[in-house]
Parts: C-alpha cells; sequence; structure tokens
C-alpha cells in the first residue's frame, strides 16, 4: 500500500502548516505531495517557505507562487504584493523551480493547481451565482483534456473534495490548509466558503486498482493567524481565518 499525504494551499499559513505536518507525522505516510500556492497571503510567507524548503515533499506551483516568482510587481494584487516584499532571492528561485504538474508513476497519480492545463482554472467547481457549485462529470472531463491517471490530485478552490468519474478516475481536492474561505472578484466574481477555521489535508491510500481517500482537519491557533492578517491590514483575511466564511452576512 502506498499512503499519500496531500495537502494545498497553504497560502503562508505557518501556524496551520506546522499543525498539518505534525498530524501527517503521525499517519505513517509514504510520501507528502504538496500541490501548490505556498505563500502568498498577509501571514508568514518567508517562515513558511523557509519551513517548505527543509521538507522532502513532492511540491508544484500554484497559480500564485507562479505570479510572485514572475510577474511584473508592479501587477501584483495585495496578497501576491505581501509575499513578495518579504520573500528573499533563494525563496523566488525556489518557487520559480517548481513545476505546474507532475506524476507519480508508482501511485499512477497526476498532480495539478487547477487544471492540468490552467493553474488559474477550477477543476471540481464552477463559479455560479456567487458562489461555487460542484462540476458536472462532463465539465471535469472537458477541463482534463487528454491528461489521465488513475488518481488526480488538486488545489485551488480550497473546498475538500472526492469526484468519481464514470471512467474510474479518482480526482481528489484535499481542501486548504491555510485559508478556508475567500472571495474572488474575477470575472465570475464568488466566494468559497468551508464555514470552518480548521486546516485542511487529505490522505490517499493506494492497494493497487483499489483507492481510499480520509479527509482530515486539523485544529491550530487559528486565532494568532486572523490576528496576524489584521495586523497587515487585511480585515477580509481575518474574518476568513476566524470564522471560514468570506462574508460576515
Amino acid at each position: 500500500m502506498i499512503r499519500i499525504a496531500l495537502i494545498a494551499d497553504v497560502h503562508g499559513n505557518l501556524p496551520a502548516l506546522e499543525a498539518v505536518a505534525a498530524d501527517i507525522s503521525a499517519r505513517g505516510v509514504s510520501r507528502v505531495v504538496n500541490l501548490g500556492d505556498h505563500v502568498s497571503g498577509p501571514l508568514w510567507p518567508r517562515e513558511s517557505a523557509d519551513f517548505l524548503m527543509r521538507q522532502p515533499w513532492v511540491g508544484i506551483a500554484g497559480n500564485h507562487d507562479r505570479q510572485v516568482a514572475f510577474d511584473d510587481p508592479s501587477t501584483h494584487g495585495p496578497s501576491d504584493r505581501y509575499a513578495f516584499e518579504h520573500l528573499s532571492a533563494e525563496h523566488l528561485a525556489w518557487l520559480a523551480a517548481l513545476s505546474a504538474n507532475v506524476t507519480l508513476d508508482d501511485a499512477n497519480m497526476l498532480l495539478c493547481h487547477g487544471i492540468p492545463g490552467d493553474d488559474r482554472e477550477y477543476l471540481l467547481e464552477t463559479p455560479e451565482h456567487g458562489h461555487l457549485r460542484i462540476a458536472r462529470s462532463t465539465e471535469i472531463s472537458a477541463r482534463l483534456g487528454q491528461a489521465a491517471a488513475r488518481v488526480i490530485a488538486c488545489g485551488h478552490s480550497h473546498q475538500p473534495r472526492l469526484v468519481h468519474l464514470p471512467d474510474g478516475t479518482t480526482i481528489v481536492n484535499p481542501g486548504s490548509v491555510g485559508l478556508p474561505a475567500y472571495a474572488d472578484d474575477g470575472a465570475h466574481p464568488h466566494v468559497s466558503e468551508t464555514g470552518s477555521p480548521l486546516a485542511r489535508y487529505a490522505l490517499v491510500d493506494v492497494m493497487g486498482s483499489d483507492v481510499r481517500v480520509t479527509f482530515a482537519a486539523v485544529e491550530y491557533d487559528h486565532g494568532e493567524a486572523s490576528r496576524q492578517a489584521a495586523a497587515n491590514g487585511r480585515p477580509d483575511w481575518a474574518l476568513a481565518l476566524r470564522t471560514g466564511y468570506a462574508t460576515s452576512e
């Protein structure tokens, strides 16, 4: 049996990351996979990068990692800007070297952040009426294109989710380690909310053709993270970290 711990969307939340790492260490995992968006946000980007760079984990880049590493800093949004301003050249080089997609051959598992061809797009959700609804299997298959694996692991939406496609593919989003809710004001404005401040990750057990998925929600001092966000001028993050909701209504 291969047991893989999936984490995603740390977003610089060091206390949540440390709590999840400690929980994983007691689970007898074969390896840990980090699905991207490591540092962007008004929390502890430098310290989180230091922690992650010390780990023997498989990591890929998320959209925010790519933006922090490669985009003109004058175009950064507030979360990417805060991270960029607090990272060293070594941290930025580490982000820049991360691959967009990775395949774990022994587990027949494809790792991506959003969809295999675009780290900004959701794989398992579709924005609709200001929220995220679960995508239809036909939508998911279209987004995958020619990408194929027994198990596909993704992040980006911060929603813990397990989907089985008609062709037998298992798709897992472990949820977010570091940010349980957010508001997206892009082309299709919406919120992503879990309703809980807990840190999330998932375990995937691969036993031949059998795949079993277990979701975990870990307590940590989310009040500390909320206060850090507030102190850095981000009341939106402070609310999300404290409550798991993107709005107070």
